[in-house]
C-alpha cells in the first residue's frame, strides 16, 4: 500500500505520514497507521470522530483505506508542516510574527471548541499539542491527528476513562489522578493553555 511514498512528512505513535497525489490532482497527507494492538481501533476511532467534523480549524479527512492489516488515512495536505516546527525553531526562517500567533492561538481555540461545543457529540481530543496542530499555506490553524480521541453525548459532563489519554507536559492532572475530579472538555482546555504557554 505505501510502496510508492517517497516524500516523508514526518513519523508519530500512531504511524508515518507521506505526501501524495491523487489522480485528480492536489497534494494531500496520507497517514499509514503503525500496526494495531486494539485491532484497528485507533482507526476505527479516527475514521468515526474526523469524519463527521467540517471546520474550518479541523484538519479534513478525505477518505480512508484498509487493506488487510494495513491502514491508511488521506488528509488534505497542510504545505507549512506542524506548529511545533516554528514554537521550538533556532533557525531564524521559521519565524512567525506575533500577529500570526495571535490568529493561530484564537484558530486553535475555535476549532476546540467545535469539537466540544459545536458536534452532535462532543468529541474530546486528548492530545492537543503544537505537533498537531497543522497549518494550511495561509497559517491558518488545523487541529489533526484524533488516534486518542473519545465521543460522548452533549448532555454528559464527566465522562469514564480506563486509561490516561495523551501526551506527558499537556495532560491535565485529572487523567493522572482521580481524586482530583471527573475528565471532562476541560482536559483539552488544560492542554490548550499549555499550548498557548509554549507560543508566548
Amino acid at each position: 500500500m505505501a510502496k510508492g511514498f517517497k516524500d516523508k512528512l514526518g513519523e508519530g505513535g500512531f504511524g508515518t505520514v507521506f505526501k501524495g497525489n491523487l489522480r485528480s490532482g492536489p497534494c494531500v497527507a496520507i497517514k499509514m497507521l503503525a500496526s494495531s494492538k486494539g485491532n484497528g481501533q485507533d482507526f476505527i476511532s479516527e475514521v468515526a470522530t474526523i469524519g463527521r467534523i467540517h471546520h474550518l480549524n479541523v484538519v479534513q479527512l478525505i477518505g480512508f483505506c484498509a487493506e488487510g492489516s494495513k491502514r491508511a488515512l488521506v488528509y488534505d495536505f497542510m504545505p507549512n508542516g506542524s506548529l511545533d516546527k516554528y514554537i521550538f525553531s533556532k533557525e531564524g526562517s521559521l519565524n512567525i510574527s506575533y500577529n500570526q500567533i495571535f490568529d493561530i492561538s484564537i484558530g486553535v481555540a475555535r476549532g476546540i471548541s467545535y469539537l466540544h461545543h459545536g458536534c452532535e457529540m462532543k468529541i474530546l481530543h486528548f492530545d492537543i499539542k503544537p505537533h498537531n496542530i497543522l497549518l494550511d499555506e495561509n497559517f491558518t490553524p488545523k487541529v489533526s491527528d484524533f488516534g486518542l480521541a473519545k465521543l460522548y453525548p452533549v448532555q454528559n459532563s464527566i465522562i469514564t476513562m480506563t486509561a490516561a489519554r495523551g501526551t506527558i507536559g499537556y495532560m491535565a492532572p485529572e487523567l493522572f489522578y482521580k481524586n482530583l475530579g471527573g475528565v471532562s472538555y476541560k482536559a483539552d482546555v488544560y492542554s490548550f493553555g499549555m499550548l498557548l504557554m509554549e507560543m508566548a
